[in-house]
């Protein structure tokens, strides 16, 4: 009983350290992140085509499973081609490539296998949900992770269309994209990914110097990021009034209170005495950004 009650365990430690592997191997928040606004363009869909939710249930099913499969392809083949500058980086030293948990082939074949199945699953949506798939995919897969990030200070940019693809896809489900809500959000999202990720790579500055990775702060300093964030940020605050005729002006007053407190954050950067600590604190309000408007949003569209 006591050998039985022993490998019980350790069969039970060993399945949660799967999850937690697999938990880091798609990159958890980075997933959701990417997930959300695919989940609101759906719902914001639904409201303008005036349809009911109870008739598109499984057209949403297939869209959420398709797109979450295609951004999880594409981040699991970003862990197995970057395995050689995560072994360099406290961040990323729990991830199963470096661990050794997961082998470097297998990580491979599922991203491989993850990316074919979800593009299949998308085509299956529409056409042109799955283009927006491909094309997120596609800039983030081959012109972010095999091109750009280990050669140009710039690779952001490229890094943030890929991500700004996402609402377009849970549109396009249901309606053509060639709409100022989906067009607009596509802006927002693009803008929005360069401060946060500025965030990161200041909080992660050791990290990302000892990878030799050239982003943003390593490359120009600490004092231009911030800057470069707070003009980013400010420049988020306009395009919520393109969606005034469409979403009302509770959604822009609500969206312009949120840009203006990120602005004051952001201009708090040049006197911070920490610049780590203060980077955290910005992260962490991206994030609450980005969540904040999406349910916005998904409420507008429910």
């Amino acid at each position: 009983m006591l050998y039985e009650d022993n490998v019980n365990e350790q069969n039970h430690s060993k399945l949660i350290q799967f999850f937690i592997d697999v938990k880091f191997l798609l990159k958890g928040k980075v997933l959701v992140a990417n997930v959300l606004p695919v989940l609101t363009g759906f719902f914001l869909a639904l409201y303008f085509s005036n349809q009911n939710f109870s008739n598109h249930w499984q057209l949403f099913l297939l869209t959420m499973i398709g797109s979450t499969l295609v951004i999880s392809g594409a981040l699991i083949l970003n862990n197995w081609y970057e395995v050689d500058l995560d072994r360099k980086m406290e961040r990323t030293e729990k991830r199963p490539t470096v661990s050794g948990n997961f082998t470097l082939n297998s990580v491979l074949w599922a991203g491989i296998i993850t990316t074919i199945v979800g593009h299949g699953l998308m085509l299956l949506v529409t056409w042109e949900a799955a283009l927006y798939s491909f094309l997120g995919w596609f800039v983030y897969v081959v012109l972010y992770t095999f091109w750009t990030k280990r050669k140009y200070t710039w690779n952001t940019i490229i890094g943030s269309v890929s991500g700004a693809f996402t609402p377009l896809i849970g549109w396009a489900a249901l309606l053509p994209a060639n709409h100022i809500v989906p067009i607009t959000m596509f802006i927002i999202l693009f803008i929005w990914q360069i401060p946060h990720s500025l965030a990161v790579y200041i909080n992660r500055l050791e990290d990302y110097t000892r990878a030799g990775i050239p982003m943003f702060p390593v490359v120009r300093g600490v004092d231009e990021a911030i800057k470069h964030n707070l003009l980013w940020v400010a420049h988020l605050l306009p395009f919520p009034f393109l969606l005034l005729g469409s979403l009302g002006w509770g959604f822009v007053i609500f969206a312009t209170i949120l840009g203006v407190t990120w602005v004051i954050f952001s201009a708090k950067g040049f006197k911070a005495e920490d610049k780590q600590k203060w980077a955290k604190g910005n992260l962490r309000f991206s994030l609450i950004y980005l969540i904040l408007l999406s349910l916005y949003m998904i409420l507008i569209g429910v």
